[in-house]
């Protein structure tokens, strides 16, 4: 019986999220593309601080291509949850 590889970040369905301060990477960099989710402007809501806009941005992951061409689509949204829901919808069509 084997074990499940136990993943050292968070998932969201079934890809890691990884984050950097206001920078938030989803998917697998050994895959074509990965998004990169931009933290742009935070509010509180009870006490607690929260994403409220966010820059999403499907890139590819080929490191020959220069860092300015790697971007293929770029979109604002406001909320992390609808930021989210844009990049898993873009990793799935892609």
């Amino acid at each position: 019986m084997s074990e499940k590889q136990k993943s050292p970040f968070p998932m969201y369905r079934g890809k890691p999220l990884v984050r950097s301060g206001d920078t938030i990477y989803y998917g697998n960099m050994t895959d074509k593309y990965v998004i990169k989710i931009d933290i742009k402007t935070k509010k509180t809501v009870e006490d607690m601080e929260v994403a409220d806009k966010c820059t999403v941005q499907l890139m590819l992951t080929d490191p020959e291509i220069r860092s300015r061409k790697q971007i293929v689509k770029t979109s604002e949204k406001n909320g992390l949850y609808l930021a989210l829901d844009i990049a898993d919808a873009w990793l799935t069509r892609h």
